[in-house]
């Protein structure tokens, strides 16, 4: 098969296509033959040496995918030969097959293209165990998530509102403002010219925040809640070292949550099968009745993995990017 490798640890251009040997399934996996794959912000990471594979795990870039399952392996029940599903992973993504444990697999949820879906487990995956499963958004709720114009942020707007919360987020343009609005953000602030803790706090605090900054928006972040409120952190753009003032957080009855997706276990009460399962039977009839859509900016050949990084890091996009087999 073919697959995008990085040879060294640097910029985008340690990308190349090699050709490596097939995956065969496991006891409990099965085999996709991917058509496309999403970008994330981790896998930049990885390429520049900062973010390895969880032990075990395929060393090749890419942690979510869309295709046809060509092999299923023993001990596994409810997939085929021939199926098209969208698929969580812990890596392989970049490449034109994969093995993934049955449990990370999931039905392209109808009316969803193939090649698009491919957009959707590693946002759908992520937005729900933090807002949801680990942060308890209710209605009513006033939901804040930073970079509303991104992959994550593009996808947890539209969850958050369709799941009755009032949502505001933060972005770095007047065109991402009106994007992020476009999506059911009531108030889209931008970062280089207001205060979110400020609007926050005048709308009465958030009830849940999404933030993939880290050490950087930490304290901001905490002052921005609501009493009571939880912060998930889930990236680490901004640092991962800061101070926290425990006083401050002990006086809202406020959490801070961190997690990370892709080094979970598959099993588990909280484990990746059990957030795909979940999403599948929450998130999907979203999806189907139009209220949450896939968001995808832009889609490059396998073979300009290095353009698609380039891209990425630029910040000029909205929504995911795509890599087509």
């Amino acid at each position: 098969m073919r697959a995008v490798i990085a040879r060294e640890p640097g910029g985008p251009e340690v990308l190349e296509v090699q050709e490596v040997t097939d995956p065969a399934p496991g006891a409990g996996e099965v085999v996709i033959e991917i058509v496309a794959a999403g970008l994330n912000r981790a896998d930049l990471l990885q390429r520049q040496g900062f973010y390895p594979p969880p032990p075990g795990a395929s060393d090749i870039i890419g942690m979510e995918c869309s295709g046809r399952i060509s092999a299923v392996g023993e001990d596994v029940d409810g997939w085929q030969v021939g199926d098209e599903v969208c698929a969580l992973l812990a890596g392989g993504g970049y490449a034109t097959t994969v093995a993934v444990p049955a449990g990370q697999v999931m039905h392209v949820p109808a009316g969803v293209d193939l090649v698009e879906a491919a957009a959707l487990p590693e946002v759908a995956c992520t937005v729900w165990s933090n807002i949801v499963m680990h942060a308890g958004l209710e209605q009513g709720d006033l939901f804040l998530v930073h970079g509303g114009a991104g992959g994550i942020g593009s996808f947890a707007i539209q969850l958050a509102s369709a799941l009755g919360a009032r949502v505001i987020t933060t972005v770095g343009s007047a065109d991402k403002a009106t994007y992020a609005q476009s999506l059911g953000a009531e108030r889209a602030i931008n970062y280089r010219e207001e205060d979110f803790v400020e609007i926050a706090q005048g709308l009465g605090g958030a009830d849940v925040i999404l933030d993939n900054m880290g050490a950087k928006y930490l304290m901001r972040n905490v002052e921005a809640l609501a009493d009571g409120g939880r912060l998930a952190i889930i990236g680490l753009q901004g640092g991962a070292k800061a101070e926290l003032d425990i006083n401050a957080l002990m006086r809202k009855r406020a959490a801070v949550i961190g997690t990370t997706l892709r080094s979970r276990p598959t099993d588990g009460p909280r484990g990746k099968a059990a957030i795909c399962a979940e999403v599948v039977e929450y998130v999907w009839p979203l999806i189907e009745s139009g209220r949450v859509k896939e968001q995808v900016s832009r889609t490059f050949p396998l073979a300009e993995a290095a353009e698609a990084h380039r891209h990425m890091e630029s910040g000029d996009h909205t929504g995911k990017l795509l890599l087509t087999t």
